[in-house]
């Protein structure tokens, strides 16, 4: 077979092939439901978009709930009213993450770097790969005399919720107590610690926000790197749930 031949053949399939792809999703209705979720996070309504398109409003109705058929011609000018091209109607659609930790499954493990630990805590996201924060369950332990809690650092921001218990936050030159239901959200680049009150333990909700940690000149004069007395981010552990700096 001659080279044109061959070339003519892989357009013919490649053809065929958008055409069933079209096909499907119209069947599907598909294209009706991202054209509404364009309009929607505009904020426009269907008159609106028939301006910009020249289409009519009923027509664009009936085009979202896959009543009628759209032409390419008419995919085309509603997708320049989003800055869109065509394959927008017709690519996959990554599957949206949805994750469901069981308490059953996870496992509790202690702060690594202090002995004795001075809080212990459960990954709530170690499930979730290439996630952008970290949520855990911790539990603060209650210090034996004047023990003091080991301040620690890590990039980006930490957002707590205390369950139960009293808590002393420090950060920075900072400091306060907090009781159940208090909430806290700081810079965790700024070295902060956490001391359980009271006989029982402190019991709370904390997420971190991933973020590169800045040079900080300040550590030539003592202040504690990122993973002092902190747990920093690793791979895994044995359990297989990863870990990250409360």
């Amino acid at each position: 077979m001659s080279e044109p031949a061959v070339v003519k053949s892989e357009e013919m399939q490649m053809t065929q092939a958008d055409a069933a792809t079209a096909e499907r999703f119209i069947a599907e209705k598909r294209i009706g439901e991202r054209i509404r979720r364009l309009r929607l996070k505009k904020s426009m309504g269907l008159v609106e978009l028939g301006k910009h398109t020249g289409l009519s409003a009923s027509f664009l109705s009936q085009l979202e709930t896959g009543r009628v058929v759209p032409t390419l011609r008419n995919l085309a000018r509603i997708a320049m009213v989003f800055s869109k091209d065509l394959s927008y109607f017709f690519d996959s659609e990554p599957a949206a993450m949805f994750r469901v930790h069981r308490q059953k499954d996870r496992v509790r493990l202690p702060q690594t770097g202090v002995e004795p630990p001075t809080y212990t805590f459960e990954s709530l996201g170690y499930l979730v790969p290439d996630r952008h924060m970290d949520p855990y369950f911790a539990e603060f332990l209650p210090l034996s005399g004047n023990g003091e809690a080991r301040a620690h650092m890590h990039g980006g921001f930490e957002f707590l919720y205390l369950l139960d218990g009293e808590l002393e936050l420090r950060h920075g030159d900072k400091e306060c107590t907090l009781v159940a239901g208090d909430a806290a959200y700081f810079d965790s680049s700024t070295p902060h610690s956490y001391r359980c009150l009271g006989r029982r333990s402190a019991k709370a909700i904390i997420v971190t926000m991933h973020q590169a940690l800045p040079v900080q000149p300040l550590r030539a004069a003592g202040v504690p790197r990122p993973a002092a007395g902190g747990l920093a981010r690793a791979g895994g552990s044995s359990s297989g749930q990863d870990v990250a700096p409360l």
